[in-house]
């Protein structure tokens, strides 16, 4: 047994005795959420039209301040930029922030990864160097996670980030609306948490919370052992674990709606080896999350459903929610529309 393997076990089992992964029901709190436009800070990639495009649509929809406007310079959107050229650019983008904000939004899909690191992971926790000595190794621990904080600029130095694509900007100002729309969703909905039969990529379903019903949410969570599922149209939530997954033309996804699949690189956005979670946005989820380097299947380095759906329902945004379910994010690029909260 390798040592990775031992640690792996140790990891988990500290988990489970912890309580940080156990499967326990979600006590959903009163939280003061005050994430919002003013606070947002919007990064455009000048050099790149459908980010101007979509930039601009994003700060007239939102209401954005013009001072929380950030401009930058990528050339040819790479997909993986080298330390010293995100230096230059975490540097020129922290030039330009007003004080008040605590959190941006990327408007683009390329460059989603900085060497082995998320690039939304890298600026909003800084580069994890010794992540990319092994991918597979043990992960930083992030502060913010399951964290009551509501404010995590002014708590741990935190300025969360979240990459909204661009590849189509049809599609963005769609998932843009889909984020406005939500907070006003009174819809029932289901949170759909599917254990499948690929085992590698299931270790996360033994923490799910067990089914049942939030009554003043609205909201049925539905552990279910299945591959996929097909034809419903009442999707909030939808966590499951295969490299590929089918039957996404089906289904239709509220306003709002998170959705993710363990894998390797489904944050390799423009990838083909895996399904890209890219996949999610355009099916109709408004956030989603994925690996963009190979980081075994620690279930610490994905998003924890009982946590990402406390959260959410305590009325944090989908950058907050997300943020706060990964233990050790340094891989992982959170995709989507931020403010998105319709919980709140």
């Amino acid at each position: 047994m390798t040592l990775n393997r031992w640690l792996f076990i140790f990891i988990f089992l500290f988990g489970v005795l912890s309580g940080v992964y156990a499967a326990n029901p979600i006590a959903v709190k009163t939280v003061d959420y005050n994430l919002g436009p003013e606070s947002l800070a919007v990064v455009i990639n000048d050099a790149n039209p459908n980010s101007v495009v979509v930039g601009e649509y994003y700060r007239y929809v939102r209401n954005i301040p013009s001072e929380n406007i950030i401009h930058v310079r990528i050339n040819d959107s790479p997909r993986v930029l080298t330390l010293p050229v995100f230096t230059q650019l975490k540097k020129d983008i922290e030039s330009q922030l007003p004080p008040k904000i605590q959190a941006m939004v990327l408007v683009w899909t390329a460059p989603y990864a900085v060497e082995c690191n998320s690039i939304t992971s890298a600026l909003t926790l800084g580069f994890d160097a010794k992540q990319c000595e092994n991918t597979c190794g043990i992960g930083k621990s992030s502060p913010y996670f399951d964290s009551p904080s509501a404010n995590p600029a002014r708590d741990f130095g935190m300025r969360l980030s979240m990459l909204l694509p661009t590849e189509s900007i049809s599609q963005a100002k769609a998932l843009i609306d889909r984020g406005l729309m939500s907070k006003s969703t009174q819809t029932p909905a289901s949170a759909y948490l599917l254990s499948t039969s690929d085992p590698a990529r299931n270790v996360r379903a033994k923490f799910f919370p067990p089914s049942g019903m939030f009554p003043q949410k609205k909201l049925a969570v539905k552990s279910i052992r299945a591959d996929s599922i097909e034809g419903v149209s009442d999707i909030m939530f939808y966590s499951t674990g295969l490299i590929f997954v089918p039957k996404l033309e089906t289904l239709h996804f509220l306003p709002g709606a998170l959705a993710d699949h363990l894998t390797s690189v489904g944050g390799d956005l423009l990838g083909q080896g895996q399904m890209s979670s890219l996949r999610w946005l355009e099916a109709g989820a408004t956030a989603s999350y994925g690996t963009v380097s190979e980081p075994c299947n620690y279930p610490q380095k994905f998003p924890q459903p009982s946590v990402l759906l406390k959260h959410y329902l305590s009325g944090a945004s989908a950058i907050e929610a997300y943020w706060s379910s990964v233990a050790w994010p340094a891989q992982g690029v959170f995709i989507g529309e931020p403010l998105a909260a319709p919980y709140r």
